[in-house]
């Protein structure tokens, strides 16, 4: 997108950033819910409004950051609160809650195919509407594809880090949980060696080929 303004780059990324954070924190609410634990609903945080999501700077600054300086777009929103102790199964039904949300940004990057497909069978003919399409369907698939394969890394707090500790046996899942507290600082120290590049790339990339593919380029 190296022919698009900064203005017009953030006109095209917004939306499926917004979706992205919101409906994956959704997601996790819904499936809590529907496992036994109200505690988002009562919070009001069962919406598609992304107000009731955004984190000032998982939202809106870094991913902003991230545009301006030309790297690769992701950002994060509010976690949604989740009473374990409400679950019926908690340990089993903390790793569905967990995956909920990677499989919903999994679900948005195939409805931004579809986005981005039908902007492209439109044509030149109405390229004021087939432009925009194109362009936020392929943010939506990069930014929705990044989204997913991070937050599947089996590092806590990570929801891949939730759904390791509820398939692995209990002393196991505990000695796990307890990196919970340095999660992030070792995600950051991937990224900043590039390791997290490495990890991620081949499966991102994977999962977007297979995205264009379905979508016919």
């Amino acid at each position: 997108m190296e022919e698009l303004n900064m203005v017009q780059r953030v006109a095209v990324w917004a939306l499926p950033v917004l979706f992205a954070i919101t409906v994956h924190e959704v997601a996790h609410g819904w499936m809590a819910r529907r496992l036994g634990d109200p505690t988002a609903m009562m919070l009001g945080r069962l919406t598609l409004n992304p107000i009731k999501h955004i984190d000032p700077v998982g939202t809106v600054i870094v991913p902003l950051l991230l545009l301006m300086l030309g790297g690769f777009i992701f950002g994060w929103a509010k976690p949604v609160p989740v009473t374990w102790q409400n679950l019926k199964h908690p340990k089993r039904d903390m790793a569905l809650v967990a995956v909920a949300g990677p499989l919903s940004n999994l679900l948005m990057a195939i409805f931004w195919a579809i986005v981005m497909k039908i902007g492209l069978s439109v044509g030149d003919s109405v390229a004021w509407m087939a432009l925009p399409m194109i362009y936020m369907g392929g943010a939506g698939i990069f930014i929705n594809t990044i989204l997913m394969v991070l937050n599947m890394l089996p590092l806590p707090p990570l929801d891949g880090g939730r759904v390791a500790m509820g398939l692995l046996p209990g002393p196991q899942s505990y000695q796990l949980g307890r990196l919970e507290p340095y999660g992030f600082f070792i995600l950051l120290g991937l990224l900043a060696t590039g390791l997290l590049g490495k990890i991620m790339g081949p499966v991102v990339f994977g999962v977007q080929d297979m995205l264009y593919k379905l979508i016919g380029l």
